[in-house]
This record gives structure tokens, sequence and C-alpha cells, in this order.
């Protein structure tokens, strides 16, 4: 008989019910904290705040009990890569320099595909099982991500509202699929929810809804925002005009 597997997550074990545990690998807090001196020394007035607050999102997702959590929990871990993909990447997509980053519609696409790659089951069960394969996970979702907020920042108003519908449609849609499966896909997270009072498939119906609902939603103000400001400023050169 093969003896079960024995899942290493960088954030280590799963922890027991009602223990947070922070993560305070140096080279970690060392690498935030440089990021955060060059945005407070090299950026001024509103590009040093959103770099700012996005290397504190970072800090939320790898250094707070999240990081534990996420071992634990895999809808601890969605919220993780929801703070990832919506939150910290637009925010550094603003504060760094604007710049074309090539067709937003590629950018799109490349951000879904890696997104749902790490969510398979085999994909994910490796980023819990080797640092460097859980470090590719996490660049490679924050650097698509970034690419494609980059590529939504410098678009035209109607190419980044379709492609932020887009977007939104391919996290709901996988958010559905975990939500309505009727079992749970996740190994590593098999015999880790109990202790928190959920099964694995109610972990992984969380999961789902997290990606269906909040996380979804976040594209879709984002695409009613662009909206609204291409009508506002139509208007205005309307009555410019007049």
């Amino acid at each position: 008989m093969s003896a079960a597997p024995v899942w290493l997550p960088y954030c280590g074990p799963a922890p027991a019910g009602g223990e947070w545990r922070w993560n305070l690998d140096p080279a970690l807090i060392a690498t935030l904290v440089a990021v955060a001196v060059v945005f407070a020394w090299r950026m001024r007035g509103r590009e040093r705040a959103l770099g700012l607050a996005a290397v504190s999102v970072l800090a939320v997702g790898f250094v707070s009990p999240l990081c534990a959590l996420s071992s634990a929990l895999f809808a601890a871990r969605t919220v993780h890569h929801v703070l990832l993909v919506a939150v910290a990447a637009p925010l550094l997509a603003w504060a760094l320099p604007a710049r074309r980053t090539g067709p937003l519609a590629l950018a799109t696409a490349a951000q879904a595909a890696v997104f749902w790659a790490w969510h398979a089951p085999g994909a994910y069960a490796w980023a819990l099982s080797h640092d460097a394969a859980y470090w590719l996970m996490q660049t490679s979702l924050l650097a698509t991500a970034l690419w494609f907020w980059a590529g939504v920042r410098c678009a035209s108003a109607p190419a980044a509202v379709a492609q932020l519908l887009i977007a939104m449609v391919a996290m709901g849609l996988l958010g559905a699929l975990l939500t309505f499966a009727g079992q749970p896909v996740y190994a590593p997270h098999l015999l880790t929810t109990a202790a928190w009072g959920l099964t694995a498939l109610e972990d992984q119906q969380a999961a789902g809804l997290i990606m269906w609902a909040p996380a979804a939603a976040v594209y879709l103000a984002a695409a009613l925002l662009t909206l609204g400001r291409w009508i506002g400023s139509d208007a205005r050169a309307g009555a410019g005009a007049a």
C-alpha cells in the first residue's frame, strides 16, 4: 500500500481550529519592506499611496494568519488569490507608470488561463507540495493580473469595459463550477477543514461562492466605473460643444 502524500505548503502545516499563526519568513518580510521603501522613496502623491496600499495587501496575504489558514481551507486560499489578482494587482497597475503592454484581449486570456490552470486539482496540489511551485503560482497569478490591469488602464473605454466583463465571466464561471461540484477535488484540504467546522465539500463550495460573487463583482464594478466615466466625458463634451 502506498503512503499517503505529505503536503508541505509554504505557509506551513494546516493550523488547528482557532490557531492564528503569522508567517515571519525573513526573506519575505525583507522583500516587502524593500518594495515599500522603493514606493515611499521614488513615488509621490497618489502613486505612493497606491503602491504602499498594494504592499499592505500583499502583507495581509503572505504574512498575516491568512497565509497559514490557506493551508487548512481552500476558501482562505481563494481569498488570498482574489486579494492578489483583484486588489493588489490593480493597485500596482495604477501606482506604476502607465505604459501599453500589448493587446488587452491577450492579457485577459493569459490572466484567465493562469488562474484556471492553478486551480486545476493537480496543479494546485503541486503548488502545496513544493515552495518553488508555490511561488511560481503566486508570481504568475500576480504578473498576469498586473498585465491585465495595466492594459485596462491604457485601453480605450469600450475595450476596457468589454475585457473587464470577459474577466468577470471567467472568474464567475470557475466559481460556479466549484460551487456546484458534487465532491471535493482538492486533495490537500480533504483532511484539514474539519478543525474549522467545515467539510471539504463545504469549504470548496464557499471558495466557489467567493469567486462567483465578490471576486467577479470587482471586475463588474471596474467595468461600470469605466463605463460611467466614458459616458460622463461624452456628456461633458456634448455640453461644451452646445
